[in-house]
């Protein structure tokens, strides 16, 4: 019986990761995603019905036992499918709270939200993305412009040595120049702009990349509500 065990629920696991990847293909294995869904359903409790017939010999408490195990496994596995929308989002929650920066994406209705969490030096800070690469932003409303450190630039795949720094800009650490540059695709959470502008801080001269009026001028709208800010496209 343990080695059917087994062998079933890694037929109902590869059945879900499959619907999980393919969601939004449309198609497995020559059926559409529901016609898929549905077939896995009904090969669910005929393995649970096989698995009862199989173990006819035992006794009847024994036989009772294992049908209730197969049909519990059965309903949290087409419960989970069925909810994978809400358990993601309960997950990006979880993470949002225990990763410092985590961006979390909601869909509000009428688009799409992006909540930030302050941190304990005060600021809001989010872990982005410059042309698919990580970059750390401390949102800066009164930067004109977002600017990339040197090192979140070269990271993001810009060629800095190619780059003329040559416009003149204020930082924390006081007056420096930077080069004008642009980014392929900025993200944050689910919210994306393609071929922004922007400024690339010379190397040393700026701490952190700061996430300017040019992306959040282009949002529908910000605001603060207490420790959190809210982005909606």
């Amino acid at each position: 019986m343990s080695r059917l065990f087994w062998v079933v629920m890694a037929i109902i696991g590869t059945g879900l990761v499959l619907l999980i990847i393919n969601d939004d293909g449309g198609t497995i294995l020559g059926m559409d995603n529901s016609n898929f869904a549905s077939t896995l359903y009904l090969g669910v409790w005929g393995l649970v019905l096989g698995a009862g017939l199989l173990t006819f010999r035992l006794p009847v408490g024994e036989v009772v036992r294992n049908i209730t195990v197969w049909l519990f496994i059965a309903l949290v596995l087409v419960a989970g499918y069925q909810y994978r929308y809400e358990l993601q989002d309960i997950a990006s929650r979880l993470t949002a709270g225990l990763v410092p920066g985590s961006p979390l994406s909601v869909s509000d209705g009428d688009g799409i939200a992006v909540m930030l969490e302050k941190r304990a030096n005060g600021h809001f800070e989010v872990a982005g993305e410059v042309n698919g690469r990580d970059v750390d932003f401390l949102i800066d409303t009164g930067a004109t412009t977002t600017v990339l450190t040197s090192a979140d630039a070269r990271r993001a795949g810009i060629d800095i040595a190619s780059l003329s720094f040559t416009v003149p800009v204020s930082t924390a650490n006081g007056a420096t120049r930077a080069a004008r540059a642009s980014a392929d695709e900025i993200r944050i959470g689910d919210i994306s702009r393609m071929r922004l502008p922007l400024l690339v801080a010379g190397p040393g001269q700026l701490d952190q990349s700061l996430l300017g009026m040019n992306f959040l001028g282009t949002l529908s709208g910000f605001d603060v509500r207490g420790d959190r800010l809210i982005l909606r496209d």
